[in-house]
């Protein structure tokens, strides 16, 4: 195991975290202003809402799908009788028909932002980075499924879920168990946690007030009288 493997993989994380949290805790703090997701649909609605639903759906599903699959121990698996090879096939088609909803829902946004010409002025070189790094991050994630299929006995697939869990109990073996995953889960994972570095600079903030809005639930009724 190289050092730079340790770094990525075993620090990073940590890293990428910590930006996460406090960056976000800082924007909020001293740029409420800028907390939004900067939609353009005033400017042109086109196939915004195709794009739009399609991109939210695909997304929610593979992170949830992601935090559900990598952080659930294996023992809960084995205890309810599901076998890693079953495991790893559900996977492999919640994936990819969360991955292929979420690509062509981004690229419908991509094409949408870059070739308007209204929209692509206004479009900050920042949020142009994000989009194209989600879509290189998500190439590289539907990409891993053909490879998944090389391993279809589910061992590589518990020694990621392994790696996840050693990190998030700050174990300081995690990147010991992807020492011989394949180049391409490598920089999936690095392309991944890179996005949690982005977040808190990017219109991606907007995400933490969706996963609040749940509190409007419970919110009292609001009136309105006429005079």
């Amino acid at each position: 195991m190289t050092y730079l493997h340790q770094f990525i993989y075993g620090i990073y994380p940590y890293i990428a975290l910590a930006i996460f949290l406090f960056g976000s805790l800082a924007r909020f703090e001293r740029e409420q202003y800028t907390w939004k997701s900067d939609s353009s649909q005033m400017l042109h609605r086109g196939n915004l809402r195709t794009g739009n639903i399609l991109f939210h759906l695909g997304i929610l599903g593979l992170f949830f799908g992601h935090l559900v699959g990598l952080l659930t121990p294996v023992m809960v698996w084995d205890t309810i009788g599901i076998t890693h090879s079953f495991k790893q096939m559900i996977a492999m088609v919640a994936g990819g028909v969360f991955g292929t909803l979420c690509m062509l829902g981004l690229l419908i946004l991509l094409h949408r932002r870059l070739t308007d010409p209204r929209i692509s002025a206004v479009t900050k070189t920042g949020d142009k980075v994000l989009l194209l790094w989600i879509f290189i991050t998500l190439g590289l994630g539907l990409s891993t499924i053909f490879e998944s299929a090389n391993h279809s006995d589910g061992h590589m697939m518990v020694l990621l879920m392994t790696w996840a869990q050693h990190i998030v109990t700050f174990r300081g073996d995690a990147a010991e168990f992807i020492v011989a995953a394949p180049l391409l889960f490598k920089l999936h994972l690095f392309m991944g946690l890179s996005l949690f570095v982005i977040f808190p600079f990017t219109r991606l903030v907007h995400v933490w007030s969706g996963f609040a809005s749940v509190t409007y639930i419970s919110r009292a009724w609001q009136l309105v009288r006429p005079r």
